[in-house]
């Protein structure tokens, strides 16, 4: 059977951004950089930390759940972003998983 796969086009914004701007750079204008735009999850399970999706135009929907801690939310999204764009980071703690689906 043939993969029919759908290919997305590139990420709206930077192509290439370093580790170091990854983590540095304030979270609104990396999001504003990589064409993301972070909207509030309805999705109340204590375990749901955040998604991330690519649209088919290449923008990025991070959707994260109201209420977390701030340092908790920084990094988790600064997390999938840098997976999304490829960026090499070290392992979150044991109790964040990223999934890609």
């Amino acid at each position: 059977m043939e993969s029919t796969q759908t290919r997305l086009p590139p990420l709206k914004g930077v192509v290439r951004i370093s580790p170091a701007r990854l983590l540095s750079t304030p979270l609104p204008e990396l999001l504003d950089d990589l064409g993301a735009e972070l909207v509030e999850s309805s999705i109340t399970d204590p375990t749901f930390v955040g998604a991330l999706v690519q649209r088919h135009d290449g923008s990025l929907i991070l959707s994260m759940p109201p209420g977390r801690p701030r340092r908790e939310r920084d990094c988790v999204a600064r997390a999938m972003l840098g997976r999304m764009v490829g960026v090499p980071l070290g392992r979150l703690p044991e109790m964040y998983e990223l999934t890609e689906v």
